[in-house]
């Protein structure tokens, strides 16, 4: 499929028209709660691998919530006379968002998703055909130039990025504008890039069609649209970061080689950040034989930046091959055609001595401070979404924690977090456990282990006494020199603020 065979977009020029489309999704309840309610929720789950069946048959009625979503996120023919009552049909087809499909049918040209905004808002995603529900691969689509609906990885980012008023906001690879729609709920003024001018219509369309403010709109791959004196207060981005041999897949590949698109993108952001400001980046890195990843993504990290690296999947070479070929659709097509792809992506890897690619996210925080903290690590288990709270915690539990050496912490005085439980792991009846874990139900959902001193110090934290004369009262409890507790337990305080489990009071 070429670019020549996708739809010709909607009109991006008739606010008129986009508003009373608006209205009338609405007023149908074309909207994330309306379509659970109609579809159930094994059918909406379904939606998001790509099945279509049982959406189809809960919308077999005349309802004008179930002719929209066969309209608009179906991609099915509906007849004329059924939606003129509540769709402004003829204004629809002369901008663009109807085509006839036969002499009584009209069809959609783009797919539109309802999705919930995470202030109670209703939006709307807009997106090639067949393109809203799973993948491009999910429908066969091949084509170069195709913009693909939210997906996992979309609401994973708007889910970990921190939200907070600002002044200026920056969405790279804007894609159907997700990360902007979210972006322009509290930022000022949004700049949105993306080297395929599609998706930037595509980003005009989901504003507009979701009742938010337009946002700058400039082509260009990463930062190149970017001028050299505009710095902002946040920068998102879902990048096209699948490494592959080529850039077949627009919307995917990066075009650059291995993972040097990922980098160069967090390695330029430095200079872009204001003072506080936040960035944030999905990616994929390459696990090269003779190096660690940790010391890779490191080498990333821009100066002047606090970074927080958390890798949270890692998928082996032929694994991730699959993955992307099948995503692609490619499985579905000519067995040499895909064996040859497949053959082409292990030679590259093979070349650059790649024996496993790690996925997760980057965020980096602009930083006045002579040392940085750079955190890389590996947590595959579930967390909590969203999670951008937890992501400023951390960042202040940082400074925090810079700001104080070990005296300074043994004056200070601390809370237990909320929803924080002991457990205790050893034989049955035995007089000791053999070790004691701290575990989180909020955010990262952490689990530390911890010695009895460590476990009786958290647990008695209120905020109503020191950390050094909590540590005095269990020396005495157990009989222990307290002036050596002291020297030794630092270490064990730190881990505990650093990872959540405490908070300064």
């Amino acid at each position: 499929m070429s670019n020549a065979s996708l739809s010709p977009l909607p009109s991006a020029d008739r606010p008129d028209v986009t508003a009373r489309l608006r209205d009338a999704l609405l007023g149908a309840s074309f909207t994330a709660d309306g379509l659970l309610e109609l579809l159930g929720a094994p059918a909406y789950a379904a939606l998001s691998r790509s099945e279509t069946v049982p959406a189809l048959r809960a919308t077999r009625g005349d309802t004008p919530l179930a002719l929209l979503v066969r309209l608009f996120l179906l991609q099915q023919p509906v007849l004329h006379a059924r939606v003129e009552r509540f769709l402004p049909v003829d204004a629809c087809l002369e901008s663009g968002w109807l085509v006839r499909a036969g002499d009584d049918e009209v069809a959609a040209t783009v797919d539109v998703r309802p999705f919930g905004g995470p202030g109670g808002e209703d939006w709307f995603i807009v997106s090639d055909l067949g393109c809203a529900v799973g993948g491009a691969g999910g429908i066969g689509n091949h084509a170069e130039g195709v913009v693909l609906g939210v997906g996992g990885a979309s609401t994973t980012l708007a889910g970990l990025t921190v939200r907070e008023p600002v002044a200026a906001a920056l969405d790279v690879g804007t894609g159907s504008g997700i990360q902007a729609l979210h972006a322009a709920a509290h930022a000022t003024r949004v700049t949105a890039t993306d080297v395929n001018p599609r998706a930037l219509h595509i980003t005009a369309l989901t504003l507009a069609l979701s009742g938010v403010q337009a946002a700058d709109l400039r082509e260009g791959s990463l930062y190149e649209p970017v001028h050299d004196d505009e710095t902002y207060d946040l920068i998102v981005s879902n990048p096209p970061f699948v490494i592959s041999p080529g850039a077949r897949l627009t919307y995917r590949d990066g075009g650059m080689g291995g993972d040097d698109l990922c980098r160069s993108l967090v390695q330029q952001t430095g200079e872009r950040l204001n003072e506080g400001g936040f960035a944030h980046f999905l990616a994929n890195w390459q696990h090269v034989d003779g190096e660690e990843w940790t010391d890779r993504l490191r080498s990333w990290v821009p100066r002047g930046c606090d970074a927080w690296i958390v890798q949270r999947e890692v998928q082996d070479v032929t694994q991730y091959a699959e993955l992307w070929l099948r995503d692609a659709g490619d499985h579905r097509g000519d067995p040499a055609e895909y064996q040859a792809r497949y053959d082409a992506w292990l030679d590259e890897f093979e070349a650059r001595k790649v024996r496993a690619v790690g996925f997760g996210w980057i965020t980096l925080r602009r930083t006045g401070a002579a040392e940085p903290s750079v955190v890389a690590e590996e947590w595959p288990h579930p967390i909590e979404q969203p999670l951008g709270e937890a992501v400023r915690a951390h960042f202040d539990r940082v400074d925090y924690l810079r700001a104080h050496d070990d005296a300074a912490l043994l004056e200070a005085h601390f809370t237990l977090a909320g929803e924080v439980v002991q457990e205790q792991v050893g034989l049955p009846g035995a007089e000791d456990p053999e070790h004691v874990v701290l575990r989180q139900n909020r955010g990262m959902r952490r689990a530390t282990r911890v010695d009895t001193v460590g476990a009786g110090f958290a647990g008695v934290c209120d905020g109503t006494m020191s950390a050094g004369r909590i540590l005095d009262a269990i020396a005495q409890l157990v009989g222990e020199d307290p002036v050596a507790l002291r020297d030794r337990t630092p270490a064990q305080i730190r881990l505990l603020v650093e990872q959540g489990f405490l908070e300064p009071a």
